[in-house]
């Protein structure tokens, strides 16, 4: 009897000290989990101010990942957020032009990133802490929350095919809209004809039925917006909203870029 009870009392101590070991060596969250994917735009900039206003938005796309814009160029990265600070690996950015004095905004993000900014957050908002600017940021999802797909004037100012992404002086100029109401009816402008229609919503689909257009003559590069307005506004669509913008896909790689009004 004595030995069955040595043997039960040395399993359960094995058993509490596996429990232990195993409790013990659980590796711990990473101190940047609760950022990871969140986006945050700023809100208020103490001290060097963003040349153009900006905002700052930057997302936290992977563990080990950061993305960021200030109001021009797109730029992407490592990051290490460990001792409380955030340091960047070397920036990859996108190469478009910008006007005014938003074309300084990218130097201001490398120089802001380059000085390994302090972070600390709070629920919904960040704080990124230089030597020369303190910026407070907000949660997109509750600063710009998504707008209503239905109810709201949509304006295009890109078109997409397979190929390729397209923003121009003529769709600039035309600016297409698109309104679905919540009945489904459809109505906007080519940028030269308007069009009306029908469409049936089913979660993040959207499938367009025929749309009548006016006749109207359009200038040649106006024409060419027409038609990739009305091809992308052809059948199924899959919809994405994000705070004020909307992007509509054809399964055939087929779509429209468009903005809350």
């Amino acid at each position: 009897m004595r030995l069955i009870r040595t043997a039960v009392l040395a399993a359960l101590a094995t058993a509490t000290l596996a429990g232990c070991s195993n409790s013990s060596s659980a590796a711990p969250e990473p101190p940047q989990a609760d950022l990871l994917g969140r986006t945050f735009v700023s809100t208020s900039v103490e001290g060097t101010p963003i040349p153009g206003g900006g905002p700052l938005m930057v997302s936290f796309v992977a563990p080990d990942r950061i993305a960021g814009t200030a109001g021009c160029n797109r730029a992407t990265g490592t990051a290490d957020f460990s001792n409380g600070t955030i340091t960047t690996g070397p920036m990859a950015t996108t190469m478009m032009a910008c006007p005014g004095e938003r074309g300084a905004s990218d130097a201001w993000l490398t120089g802001f990133f380059e000085a390994n900014p302090a972070w600390a957050l709070d629920g919904d908002t960040l704080r990124l802490r230089t030597a020369d600017s303190t910026v407070t940021l907000l949660d997109k999802k509750v600063a710009q929350p998504d707008r209503p797909l239905t109810g709201t004037t949509w304006v295009v100012d890109s078109t997409i095919s397979p190929t390729a992404v397209t923003s121009s002086r003529a769709i600039e100029e035309s600016s297409p809209t698109l309104q679905i109401a919540s009945d489904g009816g459809v109505t906007g402008s080519t940028g030269c004809n308007t069009f009306t229609g029908t469409a049936q919503i089913s979660g993040d689909t959207v499938t367009f039925g025929p749309l009548a257009t006016t006749r109207m003559a359009c200038p040649a590069d106006v024409a060419e917006v027409e038609r990739a307005v009305l091809t992308a506004l052809d059948g199924s669509t899959t919809a994405t909203v994000d705070s004020d913008r909307l992007r509509l896909m054809n399964a055939n790689g087929n779509g429209l870029g468009l903005h809350a009004q």
